[in-house]
């Protein structure tokens, strides 16, 4: 698993071997305002979208950039977003953290 960093941060391995805290300001859940879409953005780099009744709609991996993410889907589908004032906004929807 992941190795400690000072203190109680773990540190995860994410794509590219590169280190993702556990404590970044974005990992986390992430849902629509009538709560159909949701995004667990996990700290591994990989995330998790359920759609409705579908808890594992979509699947893939993520990339935050300052306040930009880049998704790549298992299937190869990609897309991305913006956080602005915390809040997702990502192929036409806005997503709130929970």
């Amino acid at each position: 698993m992941g190795r400690q960093a000072g203190g109680n941060r773990a540190l995860l391995p994410a794509e590219g071997g590169r280190q993702m805290s556990t404590t970044h300001p974005y990992v986390g859940l992430w849902v629509t305002a009538d709560g159909h879409i949701r995004h667990k953005l996990l700290p591994s780099g990989r995330y998790v979208e359920a759609r409705g009744s579908r808890e594992r709609a979509y699947e893939g991996r993520y990339e935050v950039t300052a306040d930009h993410i880049d998704y790549w889907d298992d299937t190869g589908f990609t897309a991305d977003g913006d956080f602005i004032d915390g809040v997702l906004h990502h192929a036409g929807m806005i997503l709130y953290r929970r």
